[in-house]
């Protein structure tokens, strides 16, 4: 198994359970009768013909080395992957996100293929859901995002679309490398790569003693954030107008992820101003960037990490929007120039402190690495379909992780950015208070910029 894979793995407890998941709201087809979800589940049980990543689960032993490797699963029960739920009356959207965040708290039985889907009727307003839940283990965001993709059709009237688990014809595509005898020129190349690296890495650390715009490991300061969590999980979830966050980008000559950015660094100063818990010093984000290459979609981890100056000890948000501007900038600066393995090896690099908070006893001793993940995932610009159903909305959920109580991830979908939040529900109480926080943060930087 590929280390970035098997990392995934060796940290999952019960109180830091390491999957991703999605939750999307669609409505039925016209002429649909009450029965649909019922139909929908019972075909989807009929399904044979698994894609690679879901048919494989971890493995190791004495014939391993102890290490994790991935083995297919010739005995796959979909009963237990594809779930039936309906929501207790009266079917509010907080009745189905109260239902994803029990649902997302739980951990994936590692006896089996990493991965559950979730189909879920008693909307109120007669709309259904799906939430699928696949370990970080078995892919990352884009690829899960990709993944999703392929299940949809922008066709309001195919009928023949197949569930996220299925295998789709794909194009051969040529393989690098030329088996064992590939493995040495593959090392040599990698020890090139590193050695190259070291100067680059030298040259970070200096750039960052001397920019305040750049963000290092350790510089984060405590918050509540930054504390040991438990298993429970709360979910908040609301989606944005993709105009009005680029139009914000534009007069402030920023990128989207630059406003995502500034809104959530404007939501956590609300909410922590409310806690009376705001540090002094600007929280810091880790931010995920993608490695993958746009055709490379069979499942696996492939992304780098960045750190971001939040700027909330900033009161003005124009200043804030500029300051983090500016730490994206510097810290994109330095990672330009870098092939997958040296970016891959600095930003493990970057974070190698988090696993002193790993133990209880060193965690509270030492500043946190950063203080939360606000990752920013592209989705779709066109309204999809499944099976005649349209799909209104697409929210993420990713990973709070010990030391890191909360996790911003947003995705695109059909001209609208969808924000998730997923947070330690005794870490950290009334999470839904910073949706409102994050349409105030918006509305202040379109005052800002006379947007």
């Amino acid at each position: 198994m590929p280390l970035a894979d098997a990392m995934f793995l060796v940290p999952e407890s019960r109180e830091q359970p390491m999957h991703v998941g999605s939750l999307q709201l669609f409505t039925p087809p016209a002429g649909s009768g009450p029965d649909y979800v019922t139909e929908v589940y019972q075909a989807s049980l009929r399904g044979t013909d698994l894609a690679k990543a879901f048919r494989r689960r971890p493995h190791r032993s004495l014939t391993t080395l102890g290490q994790w490797t991935w083995v297919d699963d010739r005995d796959i029960d979909l009963e237990h992957h594809i779930r039936h739920s309906a929501l207790p009356p009266p079917g509010r959207i907080r009745e189905l996100l109260a239902l994803v965040s029990r649902l997302h708290g739980t951990l994936l039985d590692r006896h089996r293929p990493l991965w559950e889907v979730h189909l879920i009727e008693g909307l109120n307003d007669g709309r259904f859901a799906v939430y699928t839940k696949l370990h970080h283990a078995l892919m990352d965001g884009v690829s899960g995002l990709r993944l999703l993709e392929r299940t949809l059709t922008t066709d309001p009237d195919s009928r023949s679309v197949r569930m996220p688990f299925e295998e789709r014809p794909r194009q051969p595509r040529a393989k690098s490398g030329g088996g064992l005898l590939s493995l040495p020129l593959m090392a040599g190349q990698a020890a090139w790569d590193l050695a190259t690296m070291t100067p680059r890495v030298l040259r970070l650390a200096e750039q960052g003693l001397r920019q305040q715009a750049v963000a290092l490991p350790m510089q984060a300061p405590r918050s509540v954030l930054n504390v040991p969590i438990t298993g429970s999980r709360r979910f908040a979830a609301q989606a944005w107008p993709l105009a009005r966050i680029k139009a914000v980008g534009k007069a402030a000559d920023a990128t989207v992820n630059d406003v995502v950015l500034a809104m959530s660094a404007a939501a956590l100063r609300s909410y922590l101003l409310e806690l009376d818990a705001l540090p002094d010093a600007p929280l810091v984000a880790m931010t995920p960037v993608s490695l993958r290459d746009d055709e490379d979609d069979d499942g696996g981890n492939a992304v780098g990490t960045i750190l971001c100056n939040l700027a909330t000890d900033v009161a003005d948000p124009e200043e804030r929007l500029l300051a983090i501007r500016a730490s994206m900038r510097a810290a994109k600066a330095n990672l330009r120039g870098l092939n997958q393995t040296q970016v891959t090896a600095i930003s493990a690099a970057m974070m190698s402190p988090l696993a002193l908070g790993l133990v209880p006893s060193v965690q509270s001793a030492v500043r946190p690495p950063y203080n939360l993940v606000i990752s920013n995932v592209p989705g779709p610009k066109k309204p999809l379909y499944w099976n005649g159903a349209r799909l209104e909305g697409m929210y993420p959920l990713s990973i709070p992780t010990n030391g890191q109580a909360m996790n911003i991830t947003v995705t695109s979908y059909a001209g609208d950015l969808e924000f998730g939040l997923v947070g330690c529900r005794r870490s950290l109480p009334h999470l839904q208070r910073l949706l409102p926080a994050l349409e105030e943060g918006l509305a202040e930087l379109e005052k800002a910029f006379a947007v």
